[in-house]
């Protein structure tokens, strides 16, 4: 997996259930607490588990957060719809990480100002 997608987005972490690997961006956000690459590592596989292809977790130009999941052509058994279902679901119960997520990348990666709201 590369530090940056095809759209361009800083690729935060992601799973390959083909390959059955993780991967987590150290070179750009190693410097994340532990315990939140570990939060990471467990949604991303655990995902991948239960739709299978392949799971990412992006930032936006704009320091928002994006997942995305996609299966390769001869893989019959994914299902788009579970998949879109599971990373609403994700983002619903895990609103709190995400939003965490992108202040810091909008303050130690964007370095725009931290907002006071």
């Amino acid at each position: 997996m590369d530090m940056y997608d095809k759209k361009g987005r800083a690729v935060l972490c992601g799973a390959n259930a083909y390959e059955e690997k993780y991967y987590f961006n150290k070179e750009q956000f190693g410097n994340i607490p532990k315990s939140i690459q570990d939060e990471l590592h467990v949604i991303c596989v655990l995902f991948t588990e239960e739709c299978g292809g392949i799971f990412t977790m992006v930032f936006e130009e704009d320091g928002s957060i994006s997942m995305d999941s996609f299966a390769e052509e001869t893989d019959y058994l994914y299902d788009e719809v579970s998949a879109g279902l599971l990373m609403g679901e994700v983002q619903r119960k895990r609103q709190d990480l995400f939003e965490a997520l992108s202040m810091y990348y909008r303050t130690f990666v964007l370095h725009l100002p931290v907002d006071k709201d």
